[in-house]
């Protein structure tokens, strides 16, 4: 095992109003709000469905496009994790930040290793 899932990020233009949505449709809580990324789940310490905003927010075209979202997977070490990922066929992408590297999985979606 590389990692552990973290959460399933799902772009969007209005993170808290899709949230309320998601909460309703599956009956989650509130875990995080932090205006821009707000996460929905059983509870603060197991896996959750994320909304992150997305200013340019354009929606795919069913069934022309496939949806937009990607998995976070936190990693104790990303380097490493990294390493680990490209041998499974994983490609780097551009972007990341302080605490995600942003990979491709072997069939092009994209998906990030997390860790903070």
């Amino acid at each position: 095992m590389i990692g552990r899932w973290h959460g399933l990020v799902v772009d969007c233009p209005d993170p808290r109003a899709l949230a309320g949505f998601y909460e309703e449709l599956l009956g989650m809580v509130r875990v995080q709000d932090d205006g821009d990324f707000v996460v929905i789940g059983d509870a603060p310490d197991r896996p959750g469905v994320a909304f992150a905003r997305v200013e340019a927010w354009v929606p795919p075209r069913w069934p022309e496009e496939t949806a937009r979202m990607h998995f976070d997977v936190r990693v104790a070490d990303r380097e490493a994790a990294g390493r680990q990922v490209r041998e499974l066929g994983a490609r780097r992408l551009p972007g990341g930040g302080e605490s995600f590297d942003v990979y491709a999985d072997p069939a092009g979606h994209p998906f990030c290793l997390v860790s903070w």
